[in-house]
């Protein structure tokens, strides 16, 4: 763990609901539901706890180990770290830590989410550079995640 997400873990910790175990992946995707964030963003399969702080909207997830994803549809791979961390409100998953896209084979941090951004069914992921892409939010659905984790 980095040492400023373990200082937010740390400060966001006090009040927050924390899940462990197999119920935290029924709780990711009840989160993600709950703020309008496609239900395959996160590989769910592999989450063995959850911490969100309701009155900051800090949240953060440890999973078994690293993983890469390819998002089939759009030809897109991510990479998961074992901690994700962040911030959430409706429709927008920002200051986001642990989550990489390769672009040109290379891994670019992405720290930014928005759904609806260039429209309704696009879904935009932004780097601390500047660089962003849109997808269609389809391409996240929990279907889509699952057929690529078999």
């Amino acid at each position: 763990m980095s040492a400023a997400a373990g200082k937010l873990m740390e400060t966001h910790s006090k009040g927050a609901e924390i899940h462990r175990g197999d119920i935290s992946k029924v709780k990711t995707v009840e989160l993600l539901e709950e703020f309008s964030l496609p239900k395959g963003l996160l590989p769910v399969d592999e989450i063995q706890e959850l911490g969100f702080n309701r009155g900051t909207g800090f949240v953060w997830l440890k999973m078994k180990k690293k993983k890469e994803h390819k998002f089939k549809s759009i030809g897109q791979t991510v990479i998961y770290n074992v901690e994700i961390t962040g911030f959430l409100e409706k429709g927008h998953f920002s200051k986001l830590t642990g989550v990489k896209a390769k672009e040109l084979l290379l891994p670019v941090v992405v720290c930014d989410i928005l759904v609806g951004d260039p429209s309704p069914d696009m879904i935009k992921f932004t780097a601390p550079v500047g660089l962003s892409r849109s997808y269609p939010l389809s391409a996240f659905a929990a279907e889509e995640a699952a057929n690529a984790a078999k």
